[in-house]
């Protein structure tokens, strides 16, 4: 008898272990699922970095007391259940289990729990529907790229703009005064260029006016 209950106490405490560090747990109804079902099931799951554990209710109703995470599935620990825990991606586990149900409808999906909140059976399956975190982290990265890409391109703009006008100039100056003002031209646009590259000097302020002598009063004044 004794063992028996401390195979018991080892099996709550092995739940409360995993609940502990999981990211998700999802409670569902598997009576009469084929072995071959359950068993691809639980290959499936093992790639999305989660398990599925067949639980008794009386102990999966000791694993989830003293606020554990699990605690908000109580209502539904009725009948045989398994739960399944992931450790990684709660979109990626949900789009398996979602998918498996479509395909396997004896496979019920009774509820879940995701950072402490309670999910129906419609909001996995919402969830499911969200791209995973691999996409979401691609996009993020590709709108992280853009952003420089985007000021380079309009930097090259500004640029490209400036030699246009310089290529202008140069070419109304050889036009007006022959091919023998291109260089001075040339050399007369650098000037500028680099003059409103160069920072304004402050101009030098003018030096104050000596005060003028007061004319010396005459005697008898």
């Amino acid at each position: 008898m004794r063992e028996v209950i401390k195979e018991k106490d080892k099996i709550v405490q092995e739940i409360r272990e995993k609940v502990g560090r999981s990211q998700i747990g999802i409670l569902t109804d598997f009576k009469g699922l084929k072995v071959e079902d359950m068993t691809r099931l639980r290959r499936q799951l093992r790639e999305s970095d989660a398990e599925l554990k067949v639980v008794k209710n009386t102990l999966l109703r000791r694993a989830a007391a003293d606020d554990s995470p699990i605690g908000g599935l109580l209502p539904h620990f009725t009948g045989p259940n398994a739960i399944t825990l992931g450790y990684a991606d709660p979109v990626a586990l949900a789009k398996v289990l979602t998918k498996f149900a479509q395909e396997k409808p004896l496979l019920v999906i009774k509820g879940a729990v995701l950072g402490g909140q309670v999910l129906t059976a419609k909001d996995l399956e919402a969830l499911s529907k969200l791209p995973a975190r691999e996409v979401l982290l691609a996009q993020l990265l590709g709108v992280l790229q853009g952003v420089p890409t985007g000021l380079v391109t309009v930097l090259a703009g500004v640029i490209r703009n400036l030699m246009n006008v310089l290529s202008a100039y140069r070419d109304k100056k050889a036009e007006d005064e022959g091919p023998g003002a291109v260089a001075a031209a040339e050399a007369e646009a650098e000037a500028e260029v680099e003059a409103a590259a160069e920072p304004q000097a402050e101009p030098a302020a003018e030096p104050e006016a000596e005060p003028k002598a007061e004319p010396e009063a005459e005697p008898g004044e």
